[in-house]
């Protein structure tokens, strides 16, 4: 099972192939993945699960600009044509579908269908933001039965579709799930806050801009897409605080000393730090806004 999709200049490539991981001649990494190129955006990504610890670092790969690969199966770094020789390795169920821009293949599966339940899921997903894509193509896989021998990892790769010097810039998400019950399901909840802290950054960047309305925008949204994570409403209020917006900067205050009361310690160390002004004014009246005992 080798498919290549050529995609304008970029290859994306799948590949079920056999070998050697350090310190092993064989390391049968069976698994299901998807690899991809996002249309609108030139994105390349990887996205796989395994009951194979930390399929992360030996699954996936991709280079900006360049190509995104999965190797699976019985995988080997470094491919080459020997593989060709092995493919017959591939344990039942074991397939492939392919559609535009995409490949999506499976091995020691529990039932038939994934690829194409993936397959489907990545066509119907095409509204979605392209890591969200891979990630609902895992997700209906595991809903179609999976790896028959269960769950283990997962990882999420996604890299810029411009290409850079180095091999290691451009890239945009990188998320691993080595161990755990339900691999998938974590690797959504680490994509969720990696979406909330990238809201956060741009937030940062309205902040230096001075285009308020445009930072409160996006860090409502890191907000609302992490809420459990106290830590990002007090640096967005800190920001306004800094920026002499007290009037915002207080109720966010107030919310986030009620929630958990750690955040009130840190505020006169901001001082010296330079995150808040040299004003003890200013520290007094943030310091009010904790609950009283």
């Amino acid at each position: 099972m080798c498919k290549w999709i050529l995609t304008g200049l970029v290859m994306v490539t799948a590949i079920c192939i056999a070998a050697d991981v350090a310190h092993a001649d064989w390391a049968p990494v069976a698994t299901y993945s998807i690899v991809a190129r996002d249309s609108a955006t030139g994105q390349l990504g990887v996205a796989v699960q395994s009951h194979w610890f930390s399929v992360g670092p030996i699954v996936p790969w991709a280079q900006a600009g360049v190509g995104a690969i999965a190797t699976q199966s019985f995988v080997k770094i470094d491919y080459g044509p020997d593989g060709l020789d092995r493919l017959a390795h591939c344990i039942a169920y074991a397939g492939h579908v392919t559609g535009p821009g995409f490949s999506a293949q499976a091995n020691l599966m529990a039932d038939s269908t994934v690829p194409t339940t993936m397959a489907k899921a990545y066509r119907a997903g095409s509204q979605l933001p392209f890591a969200e894509r891979l990630l609902v193509a895992l997700q209906a896989a595991q809903g179609a039965k999976g790896d028959i021998r269960g769950r283990q990892s997962a990882a999420l790769l996604v890299v810029d579709g411009k290409r850079y010097d180095k091999p290691w810039q451009g890239r945009l998400i990188e998320l691993r799930i080595e161990d755990h019950p339900d691999p998938v399901g974590e690797l959504a909840r680490l994509l969720r806050l990696q979406n909330a802290y990238d809201w956060m950054n741009r937030g940062d960047l309205f902040a230096e801009k001075k285009d308020w309305d445009s930072a409160a925008v996006a860090y409502g949204t890191a907000e609302g897409l992490a809420p459990e994570i106290v830590e990002l409403p007090f640096w967005h209020a800190v920001t306004l605080a800094m920026a002499g917006k007290m009037d915002d900067a207080l109720p966010i205050f107030r919310r986030v000393f009620a929630a958990e009361a750690r955040w009130i310690d840190l505020v006169p160390r901001l001082v010296p730090a330079g995150l808040l002004p040299n004003d003890s004014t200013v520290v007094k009246r943030i310091l009010a806004e904790a609950p009283r005992k």
